[in-house]
């Protein structure tokens, strides 16, 4: 990375001093473009525009335009469209590529791309702290625990991350970002206030938060939130009652923006999570604390656009010591306490007519995992391990463009530890009897190519080369003790490798306006992927069970679609995934069912009225058949011979602007009663029906002054 940068920096020495002659820019350059170039290229025109590069930082993108960015990103935008869904879940499955396992009865979002999940094969984070959480049971492998109330928005990059983020995701990142102080207060306003109040039948019941924030003066600003949840067992198609689908859920936020100079900028924040559910046999309490400071210094010139993250997050999983609890759980008291930071710098220059932005810094996690029992210490955290597991990367990325052209050269070396200890008791595992240890210190380079050409200004072709890597986790490699009730026991393994993705991406963008009407505006983004992965982690069974790494290579691909057009009066989206897989199978408990359905489609349309004061509208999701899990007489996971049933979902929106400040809400999901079971689910403790939510309204009003 310092010698692409400093190779980089040297090579454009000679421009850079005929820029600074000519009078350096007091701000760097944006990528607007001028008529016929959607680059800011201009030929023999010396003074081209520079290229910007987006910095991951807590409630930014993690890119910019989606659809004038040459990868496989999405954005969710939350702030402006409370109210459409349930829960998360259905919005992270309406974006291109992207799914959840979800588990019936536990909030936690555990989200899939491309067909990988769990383990951290996908980056999730809120406010671009990692969400390292993980525990071993009848679950995903990990969940975010985050209130949808608080988020402003989410940013889903499919595949490889050269920049903050990138490290240790094999598949793609995803970046939840929670309400700022920008959200809360309107442009040209010292204050602003915004207060939801919403009310769901079938068991939904009342959820609220309010907001608000004050400039004190032109270099401070402060912000909160608060709000709560607490919902009820909900009914299926059929009218049967889906038992542990509760919660009771509070939460909160505090912000704060201190403009230090002129140049420089902090921005300090903490998210706060606190439900009670019933999941997994167990009565659950979930607790978890996000802390961010972000620091920026930006001079005005086109050197430096230097920006320095520092992050804390601490999960604590609490089962009771009740008896709805499995007795050998009560007690369970998972830890995870995890820092870490990021850096980075961008520079704008000119190499002859070329113009360059380079992007360069590090990144680093690191989690310190505790697993005890308040009421029998001796069963600690069951399976769960202690350990820790530090997760890093110094990474460059480089634009360069010329005319119509964009060449982007991406380079980073993710490197991982893991320590722990422990002893074995029994014959027929990854290790023998006798104690043993954990210290591993690996580390790879990871590159990712990107070629697009601009032929018009509305029209992005790309192709893109790419490799990842995801370390095993703690988890995985310091497994042990035995399933409840049973004989079943696990090993660790210490000698488990890194996962490895190599792959393409060939992709298109299309950003067109006044296709029918003077106002008319349509954005379109597809793309079609293959990746090979080779030491696929799975679970392995001599007499005991253990994670594996499976020889040979596995390959994914599939097509992405997503498509929004917008007339004003009548407006439409449609988004697509097609995916196919040969990874070998998860076993349940050792991870979840990970093969997305072969098709999904999600179609919305609506009309807008009075002024464009009332919108009315609905949506159509299709979700075909899809590979399930089933076992072998060794009872580790193979891919069944019966499918997942596909199915048919019609929900109804609408909202009505009474004024500027307060809309009114009114949405129907599942309008037709559809009894179903939502693929990648997880079924509640002891109920074998179907799980998919029955027909539900939802009200809610809306201020925002």
């Amino acid at each position: 990375m310092i010698g692409i940068s400093l190779a980089t920096l040297l090579a454009g020495a000679p421009a850079l001093a005929q820029q600074a002659a000519n009078g350096a820019r007091s701000t760097p350059a944006t990528a607007t473009a001028p008529a016929g170039n959607a680059n800011g290229a201009t030929g023999g025109d010396s003074q081209q525009a520079l290229p910007t590069i987006s910095v991951n930082d807590a409630g930014n993108s993690l890119f910019g335009d989606p659809y004038a960015t040459p990868a496989a990103v999405s954005s969710v935008d939350l702030l402006n469209s409370p109210g459409d869904y349930e829960r998360l879940d259905d919005v992270l499955r309406s974006v291109p590529g992207t799914f959840t396992t979800q588990s019936t009865s536990n909030p936690g979002v555990a989200v899939n791309i491309r067909g990988f999940q769990g383990m951290g094969r996908v980056n999730m984070m809120i406010d671009g702290v990692r969400q390292n959480f993980r525990f071993v049971g009848h679950e995903a492998g990990g969940f975010t625990y985050v209130d949808d109330q608080l988020l402003a928005g989410m940013d889903i990059a499919r595949g490889a991350v050269s920049t903050a983020g990138g490290a240790g995701a094999l598949a793609g990142a995803v970046n939840m970002r929670t309400l700022g102080i920008d959200d809360i207060i309107k442009p040209g306003s010292t204050w602003g206030a915004i207060a939801n109040v919403q009310w769901g039948s079938n068991g939904q019941g009342w959820q609220e938060m309010v907001a608000g924030a004050v400039r004190m003066n032109d270099r401070f600003a402060v912000g909160g939130a608060v709000a709560t949840r607490d919902t009820g067992n909900y009914k299926n198609g059929d009218g049967q009652t889906v038992p542990y689908t509760g919660q009771d859920l509070t939460s909160g936020l505090l912000k704060a923006d201190m403009k230090l100079t002129d140049d420089s900028r902090l921005k300090l924040g903490a998210v706060f999570y606190n439900n009670f559910f019933y999941a997994d046999s167990a009565d659950q309490h979930v607790r978890n604390n996000t802390f961010t400071g972000n620091y920026s210094y930006t001079p005005g010139n086109d050197w430096i656009d230097f920006r320095l993250n520092a992050y804390l997050n601490d999960l604590k999983m609490v089962y009771g010591n009740v008896p709805a609890t499995t007795s050998s759980y009560r007690g369970r008291v998972i830890d995870d306490r995890g820092w870490g930071f990021d850096t980075s710098n961008t520079s704008h220059f000119l190499l002859g007519q070329v113009a360059v932005a380079t992007t360069y810094g590090v990144e680093y996690f690191y989690d310190d995992v505790s697993s005890t029992n308040t009421v029998t210490p001796s069963l600690y955290g069951g399976v769960n391990p202690a350990g820790t597991s530090a997760i890093g990367g110094v990474f460059d990325e480089t634009k360069f463009n010329y005319s119509i052209f964009e060449l982007i050269v991406g380079l980073r070396y993710d490197f991982f530890n893991l320590n722990g200890s422990g002893y074995e008791n029994s014959t027929g595992g990854a290790v023998p009897v006798g104690p043993w240890t954990v210290d591993q210190d690996k580390g790879r380079f990871d590159p990712k190519v990107t070629f697009a050409i601009s032929p018009f200004d509305w029209l992005q072709p790309y192709v893109t080369y790419a490799e990842t890597m995801r370390a095993p986790t703690a988890s995985e490699t310091m497994i042990g003790g035995e399933h409840p009730g049973t004989s079943v026991s696990y090993s660790a393994n210490p000698y488990l490798q890194p996962e490895v993705s190599k792959g393409w991406e060939f992709g298109v963008n299309l950003r067109r306006n006044g296709i029918f009407t003077a106002n008319d505006q349509l954005r379109l983004k597809a793309d079609y992927f293959t990746n090979d992965i080779d030491n696929y982690i799975v679970t392995c069974r001599k007499t005991q069970y253990y994670f594996c790494n499976v020889a040979g290579t596995s390959t994914v691909s599939g097509v992405e679609f997503e498509a929004h057009y917008d007339a004003r009066k009548v407006f439409a989206d449609l988004t697509y995934t097609h995916n196919t897989n040969d990874l070998p199978a998860q076993t349940q408990g050792f991870g979840a069912n990970q093969y997305l359905p072969e098709d999904i489609v999600t179609v919305s349309a609506g009309l807008r009225f009075l002024e464009e004061k009332l919108s009315i509208g609905g949506r159509y999701t299709y979700v075909s058949e899809g590979q399930t899990l089933a076992y072998n007489a060794s009872f580790l996971g193979t891919v069944s011979s019966t499918p997942s049933p596909a199915y048919n979902i019609v929900d109804l929106f609408s909202s009505y602007a009474v004024s500027d400040k307060l809309t009114f809400r009114f949405d129907a999901t599942n309008l037709l009663n559809e009894n179903y079971t939502p693929a990648l689910s997880i079924q509640p403790t002891g109920f074998s029906g179907d799980t998919g939510q029955g027909r539900t309204y939802l009200l809610s009003l809306r201020a925002h002054i």
